[in-house]
């Protein structure tokens, strides 16, 4: 086994990923949030609600655990997942990375760029659709990192191109409030998520 000091000789620590007004224009620890804020409340997460959002809850099949929100808003869809992590380091540059090979293994594109939120994956991944299942579904991966938790978000429909529907995904995937609570985790653990409250109420 080896000692701290020389694992710290063969690799720092990954930087923290997010943009630089992260804590005044989100997405949001739970301690720099609005507490006055009508926020629907998902456990792990808290949203703003919008005019012509919708909200789905993805449930994995065989522990009925809730393992990500959908979010159905300007004509494009943004999935969302909090993840515990490290309080000094980051999980976005090493996720990146992860997704980068999935993307290759399942004979998609995929290409590095900046974007409004830091660094972000734009992928073109095949679907099956018609005889000839030639049908590519472009996708974002976009990834923020806060204290002691990390925010993953999936852009599809027209956000993935389009300049305005994008600004507005983005805005929402910033409005994000992110609950990490005290209890210890495991990095890269996904925060629970639960049934939301019924909209409206505070």
């Amino acid at each position: 086994m080896t000692d701290d000091s020389e694992q710290q000789i063969e690799a720092a620590p990954p930087a923290k990923s997010g943009p630089v007004d992260r804590e005044t224009a989100g997405p949001f620890d739970e301690a720099e949030a609005n507490a006055v804020r009508p926020y629907i409340d998902l456990g792990g997460i808290k949203i703003l609600p919008r005019e012509g959002l919708n909200l789905r809850l993805e449930v994995e099949e065989q522990t009925k655990r809730i393992v990500a929100v959908g979010l159905d808003y300007a004509e494009s869809t943004l999935q969302v997942q909090p993840f515990a992590a490290p309080r000094t380091s980051g999980l976005w540059a090493e996720t990146r990375e992860q997704i980068r090979q999935q993307v290759k293994q399942q004979g998609g594109r995929v290409e590095e760029r900046e974007g409004p939120l830091g660094p972000e994956l734009l992928a073109e991944v095949p679907v099956v659709a018609g005889a000839d299942g030639s049908a590519k579904r472009l996708a974002r991966f976009v990834g923020v990192d806060g204290p002691r938790w990390f925010l993953r978000g999936v852009i599809g429909g027209a956000a993935a191109s389009d300049v305005d529907a994008a600004a507005a995904v983005e805005d929402l995937f910033r409005s994000i409030v992110v609950v990490r609570g005290g209890s210890p985790m495991p990095p890269r653990d996904l925060i629970p998520l639960r049934m939301p409250n019924t909209p409206g109420t505070a």
